[in-house]
């Protein structure tokens, strides 16, 4: 089943998993969903940051891009004012890896459901 890829990304990019629905991988979704969700719950629980886009420093802007890769997700959290962070929480840094490592996983698999949209990968 192909699709448009671009929405499909877009998608994607929104929700974890969607893209995969979108092409018909109806079990990886599921899987990716939850799993994806959960790291960045996690996240939130360890008490993680969510970073705000700060050009000044560029460490702190690619880690907030890197959260916004779960858009719905990241947006939701943000206005339950979530993820403030503690920096003194023994679990700080590992809640950030875990934001962060949650939304870049969430653009390789967008890319990857993007591949199956335009047929250049097999199903």
């Amino acid at each position: 089943m192909q699709g448009n890829p671009l929405f499909t990304g877009l998608v994607a990019l929104a929700v974890p998993g969607a893209g995969h629905l979108m092409v018909g991988q109806n079990r990886k979704a599921a899987i990716f969903f939850v799993v994806l969700v959960a790291m960045f719950l996690i996240g939130l629980e360890f008490k993680g940051e969510l970073f705000p886009f700060q050009m000044a420093d560029p460490l702190v802007f690619l880690a907030a891009m890197a959260q916004w890769a779960i858009v719905l997700f990241r947006f939701g959290a943000e206005m339950a004012g979530a993820g403030r962070g503690d920096v003194v929480a023994v679990t700080y840094e590992y809640g950030n890896t875990f934001l962060i490592v949650a939304g870049l996983l969430n653009v390789l698999l967008a890319l990857d459901a993007v591949d199956i949209a335009r047929g250049a990968k097999p199903r």
